[in-house]
């Protein structure tokens, strides 16, 4: 970032578990980026869980004063075998002593987008609750959001829930549907490159550490979430998923292939629930433009996220 460059604006639509937890703490720690405010959702956790463990984190890393509003809850069901009871690997941190903000999640975007009307990037790495309720309570709201980058899905990699579903799409498809649907540029950043970039043992040992308190914490968080990733890469490591997307919407990672193509979600209730349907058939013409989508689908990175990520939390 130049040093005249204004850092982007960032709303961040969470369910903060164990990979919410590295996404907030990279977007803290970028200066690319101004976290202007908080959404929670179910997902990793219940929808108020992740407001707790959002503003104990916050208080940590001493901003304290970013909102942290909480929203809708949804058919999910929290996974404490890969975030532990609490969404953070049953670390337990000192109450943050602030409360939720008491609009919504959908409240506080709305809010936002009109305090930084044409900047405002919505970062979402949970279910699209929060966002597709916004849309409902205000058909306005793309004209004022600059992008929407939404960690989910799956292009050509099988599915983390179902063989096709990835678990932030598959667990409220109709509103991702209708954040698909909406007129604004959406930026999908899906397992296919989500699972190739990876945190270490190694690094999360240096995380533990380091002496720094956001730093050390989140490798004791970390323990429990590569516990299960044992379970699908065969060693201790884990998938960067949440943190990619962060990385990609503020710059400090740039995409390398990226095709702008039609996404279609399957919200039926057949065996293709949950499923980002993705028009990749023009990969053998080098992706021809496809008149009037406004998706792109990142399938790969000019770099791999953990170095940045790693410099950045060491230093935060």
């Amino acid at each position: 970032m130049t040093p005249s460059a204004r850092p982007t604006p960032v709303y961040l639509d969470c369910d903060t578990g164990v990979d919410d937890a590295l996404a907030l703490a990279l977007l803290l720690a970028s200066p690319e980026a101004d976290l202007v405010g908080v959404g929670t959702v179910s997902g990793n956790t219940g929808a108020e869980q992740a407001a707790a463990n959002t503003l104990a984190l916050l208080a940590l890393a001493g901003r304290a004063g970013v909102p942290v509003a909480v929203g809708a809850g949804n058919a999910s069901v929290p996974v404490p075998h890969i975030h532990g009871a609490n969404g953070l690997g049953d670390v337990l941190l000192p109450a943050s002593g602030e409360s939720p903000a008491a609009e919504s999640a959908a409240e506080l975007l709305i809010g936002l987008s009109h305090t930084h009307a044409g900047r405002l990037h919505v970062v979402a790495v949970g279910p699209l609750t929060n966002l597709a309720t916004a849309l409902e309570l205000d058909g306005t709201l793309p004209e004022r959001v600059a992008s929407v980058t939404v960690m989910g899905g799956a292009a050509r990699s099988p599915g983390n829930i179902t063989a096709v579903a990835e678990a932030n799409i598959g667990n409220d498809p109709e509103a991702a549907r209708r954040v698909f649907a909406a007129p604004w540029d959406i930026t999908l950043v899906p397992l296919d490159v989500t699972l190739v970039n990876r945190l270490t043992e190694d690094d999360r040992r240096r995380l533990e550490e380091s002496g720094r308190p956001v730093a050390r914490t989140l490798g004791l968080i970390l323990n429990r979430y590569f516990d299960f990733y044992v379970s699908v890469y065969g060693l201790r490591c884990a998938a960067l998923h949440d943190p990619l997307a962060a990385a990609l919407a503020i710059g400090c990672v740039e995409p390398l292939l990226a095709p702008r193509v039609s996404v279609t979600i399957d919200d039926t209730h057949g065996p293709g629930r949950g499923q980002t349907i993705c028009d990749l058939r023009g990969q053998w013409r080098d992706y021809p433009e496809q008149p009037g989508v406004r998706s792109r689908v990142v399938l790969s990175t000019t770099q791999p996220l953990a170095p940045i990520l790693m410099e950045r939390l060491l230093a935060l």
